[in-house]
């Protein structure tokens, strides 16, 4: 197994908490220590580093997305090559790209809370503008799927992973590789899933997709393999998203099935006209895609066909068996039967018809659009059309204002009786559910807390906290405060991990003092220099670095400089042994024994 190293780029990236993993790569949180900012490194995988085509996918993906310079397209900042430290010789291509805080639509949707038609509308919106920046720029990117679009805590749309993304002019390239589909079964067009040529309308037709499981919650091709759900993208119809939500207006039934036609003539035929058509349908405006008719009168067509036509040929009439010289039989007598039935039938109608339909017949009125109408709105459009308001039942809302209508019990353009009362639903405005406080529980026990209350939580990791590994430190909004359902928490957690501060220059008390309050334990080494006495001279790991809590900081301490005086000699006073004789002989020299003790420096003890 390949060994990872902690830096790429000869150091300047330092790599920390796993962001996400794919089929080809994986990405990786990393401190950018020359620009002092956060970034994202998408990085191949060791295990299809030795593949040439996963490499040339790898590098195209980094050329394709570098082109581009858009809000709603992640950024990408550098690229590189890093050669595995096992000694494999393997080179790990990565790319360094914008961090972007948020979650994939993919992890949402797996969440089943339901999207409201109009942010899906606003959401696709968004994915198409920057579609038609890269088309633009001729680049298709060929696998628009919820989990390339990434959703800010702002709400904002960001599109990434051009990994199979090609040029234009290069759109000539299939997409099959070794007998396999590149790509994501559900969201394949008709022309990828068969191999063929592909232009920037099939991003469009990944796009409905796209929008379908936005506005119904799964896609529209679902099957028991890929290539089952292939086979539908090629040979079967889409049901309508009205099928299987109600509240799905008929003009986003019209704009989806239109992105999802199969042949590519009778598509959007770019990304900015499907994105004025999204526009008109949230302006209320009549929107360009052709009308879905109803699956009930399709059928009811199968079901009962409408009698063939009668021709010549289709005629059949039962021969009329007469003898040679015998008259036609005379009808007068049927024709004056019949004339006296119809004059009756008049005069009958003269005379009851009246009484039966006269006053009592109900006129028939056009219920209104009432959506996102106040009730005094509501009320007025109602009573212009004949009609009166009935039951207002409040819901929350986070798309509504409040006061504003959700829902009515009739459909608009429905035909009702004159003086029929329509029921209301309406906003009662963003349910407002408190912020408890997590701080101190793990950060899998504040999720699971704060998701149960309807809030979306986005962790930050601490790598400078001494709190204990992935405990909560903080949240962002605060706990008490009062917050709509639905609203993003910032939960800050600790890593682990703590940046080590510089102490040089400091007392050895101070500089201990410093690293224990962040967890760290300080160890003194005793040197010689020029610093004042207790003054600490260096520190290893030097300052910037980050060390697991209770990690070992040593810290060189100064003695002071050394001594420079001259050595210092003492002597010993002369003693004369009582015993010695009192005349020397003269072949002897005359000599009295000293003791003397030499100092360098340092009084002996």
């Amino acid at each position: 197994m390949t060994t990872e190293p902690t830096t790429l780029g000869g150091g300047r990236y330092e790599l920390s908490g796993l962001l996400g993993r794919g089929g080809m790569a994986e990405v990786r949180m990393a401190q950018d220590t020359r620009l002092g900012r956060t970034v994202a490194i998408k990085r191949l995988r060791a295990d299809l580093a030795s593949e040439p085509t996963f490499q040339a996918r790898f590098r195209r993906e980094a050329q394709s997305a570098a082109q581009l310079n858009h809000p709603a397209v992640v950024a990408v900042y550098d690229t590189g090559e890093e050669r595995a430290s096992d000694g494999s010789g393997l080179v790990l291509p990565y790319i360094v790209m914008e961090y972007v805080e948020g979650r994939t639509l993919r992890d949402i949707l797996r969440e089943g809370r339901k999207i409201l038609p109009q942010r899906a509308l606003e959401i696709t919106a968004s994915v198409l503008d920057a579609l038609d920046y890269s088309h633009r720029a001729g680049i298709i990117h060929r696998d628009i799927k919820p989990a390339n679009v990434m959703l800010t805590p702002a709400g904002d749309v960001k599109v990434m992973d051009f990994g199979i993304a090609r040029a234009i002019s290069d759109s000539s390239a299939t997409m099959t590789q070794t007998a396999a589909v590149i790509g994501t079964a559900q969201y394949l067009s008709p022309e990828q899933a068969r191999g063929e040529q592909v232009d920037a309308r099939s991003d469009l037709y990944s796009t409905g997709c796209l929008l379908f499981e936005l506005l119904t919650g799964r896609p529209p091709f679902v099957g028991d393999s890929p290539v089952a759900v292939a086979y539908q993208h090629v040979r079967e119809d889409p049901p309508t998203a009205s099928s299987i939500d109600p509240e799905i207006s008929p003009a986003i039934d019209a704009i989806t099935m239109k992105s999802l036609t199969k042949p590519v003539a009778e598509r959007y035929q770019s990304a900015r006209e499907f994105r004025a058509d999204i526009e008109r349908a949230l302006e209320g405006r009549a929107v360009q895609a052709p009308p879905v008719y109803s699956s009930a009168l399709v059928e009811t067509q199968h079901i009962f066909p409408p009698p063939p036509r009668e021709t010549a040929l289709t005629r059949v009439t039962a021969p009329v068996h007469r003898a040679p010289d015998e008259p036609p039989p005379r009808r007068t007598g049927l024709w004056i039967f019949l004339l006296l039935l119809l004059a009756a039938l008049l005069i009958t109608g003269f005379l009851i018809l009246p009484h039966l339909f006269g006053q009592n017949a109900a006129v028939q009125e056009e219920v209104p659009q009432l959506r996102n109408d106040t009730i005094a709105q509501a009320r007025v459009e109602l009573t212009k059309a004949g009609l009166t308001l009935g039951t207002q039942t409040p819901k929350n809302s986070d798309t509504y204002k409040a006061g504003h209508i959700l829902n009515q019990s009739i459909n608009p353009g429905d035909s009702v009786d004159k003086g029929t009362a329509v029921d209301v639903t309406v906003s009662a405005g963003t349910k407002l559910v408190g912020v408890p406080s997590v701080s101190g529980l793990t950060l899998d026990q504040a999720t699971t807390q704060l998701q149960s209350l309807g809030f979306v939580v986005h962790p930050i990791p601490d790598a400078q906290s001494s709190v204990q590994r992935n405990k909560v430190i903080s949240t962002d909004p605060l706990p008490g405060t009062s917050q709509p359902v639905g609203t993003t928490i910032k939960v800050t957690y600790s890593t682990g991990y703590i940046l080590v501060p510089s102490v040089v220059g400091s007392t050895k008390d101070d500089a201990t003092a410093t690293l224990d309050a962040l967890g760290f334990r300080a160890v003194p080494s005793y040197v010689q220099s020029d610093a004042v006495a207790g003054t600490v001279t260096d520190q290893n790991p030097r300052a910037g670095k980050h060390r697991a809590y209770g990690f070992t900081i040593v810290i060189d301490v100064s003695l002071g400089p050394a001594s420079t005086a001259p050595p210092t000699t003492v002597t010993a006073p002369t003693t004369t042994p009582t015993t010695a004789p009192t005349t020397t002989p003269t072949s002897m020299p005359t000599s009295t024994p000293t003791t003397s003790t030499t100092s360098t420096g340092s009084t002996p003890p």
